[in-house]
């Protein structure tokens, strides 16, 4: 008898590399979530998640922040 001293890891990975493969409508759907998610992450952030820190000092800043804190709390 033959021990597999292979890690668990590395099965797993295997595992799933053979299953991928052999893939044939899956392959067409994973795509479509990686497309998915590429918009959700990248391309809506610069439409609705601007950048208000860019190009201050370190100063401006926290300033920035504080205001901000405060203001939120404040009714």
């Amino acid at each position: 008898m033959q021990k597999n001293y292979t890690s668990l890891f590395a099965r797993i990975l295997k595992f799933y590399l053979d299953g991928f493969r052999q893939m044939t409508i899956g392959k067409t759907l994973w795509l479509i979530i990686l497309i998915k998610l590429f918009v959700l992450f990248f391309v809506l952030k610069f439409f609705f998640f601007p950048n208000f820190l860019k190009g201050k000092s370190p100063e401006q800043k926290s300033e920035y922040v504080s205001e901000e804190l405060l203001n939120r709390i404040a009714p």
